[in-house]
């Protein structure tokens, strides 16, 4: 993109959404990105190294949960991730009344850390876990202890290992009541900014075509021109962490 065409869209994204009514965000693993955390898909996606389906499917974990909880902790940590640029713009943005709600396919809670409250997580988070056997719960802080003191979380109350995140496997549905009120969020707005997201995992995935066939204007951040460039009135291809500074800056 020309940089007189960026600023042109920069410009364009940043009008649109300080005149929004209503603004919501949608966020997939791009937003994350820069926080250390990769992504799925594209070049060096964990989906190149790991198997979904031997990886994180309800089946595999039944099978054998220490091959996830490797991939848990050598993605999300081993890298220490924290918020970035991005995830702290939108908060400011919710802090000032001007964004609504933030819908993410995100499991790594960088957005409640950055601030933001009004999160709807459509596959889940690693806020808790509970053991498949026994039903006991824990907590992120409590998971991430056993994780550095025995590699693997292990339930203290029946010593099982098969201690599940609260995060949607492959095969698993979407928690209906999240999902049901990310539709209302998407049938709401005027203004949809989308970041980081290939939407190429479903159901979630419709959730912006549902918001433009409601009359919702898209923007969309990321890595690249994504798989449905054709939903979305302005595109701006780059980093998050730098873009959405922009954005504010032009606000």
């Amino acid at each position: 993109m020309k940089s007189e065409d960026r600023e042109s869209s920069l410009q364009q994204a940043a009008t649109m959404i300080k005149d929004a009514d209503y603004l919501v965000a949608f966020t997939g693993a791009g937003i994350s990105a820069e926080s250390g955390i990769p992504t799925y898909r594209g070049e060096d996606g964990l989906w190149d190294e790991y198997e979904p389906e031997k990886t994180a499917s309800l089946s595999a974990f039944r099978e054998n949960p220490r091959v996830f909880w490797k991939f848990i902790r050598e993605t999300a940590v081993e890298k220490e991730a924290s918020a970035n640029p991005a995830h702290k713009v939108l908060a400011g943005w919710e802090k000032d009344n001007r964004l609504k709600t933030v819908i993410t396919q995100n499991i790594d809670l960088l957005h409640q850390e950055a601030g933001s409250s009004e999160v709807l997580p459509l596959h889940g988070s690693l806020a808790k876990a509970r053991c498949l056997d026994c039903g006991a719960e824990y907590s992120w802080t409590e998971i991430e202890s056993m994780i550095e003191s025995e590699g693997i979380p292990v339930c203290r109350s029946c010593g099982s290992e098969k201690v599940k995140p609260g995060v949607i496997f492959f095969g698993e549905s979407l928690p209906r009541q999240v999902f049901r009120r990310a539709e209302k969020e998407i049938k709401r707005c005027d203004v949809l900014l989308v970041i980081g997201s290939s939407l190429s995992v479903y159901p979630a995935a419709e959730l912006p075509a549902r918001a433009k066939r409601s009359g919702a204007e898209l923007v969309y951040v990321n890595a690249d021109r994504g798989q449905r460039p054709e939903i979305f009135d302005i595109i701006i291809t780059g980093r998050a962490g730098s873009i959405l500074p922009r954005l504010e800056e032009k606000i």
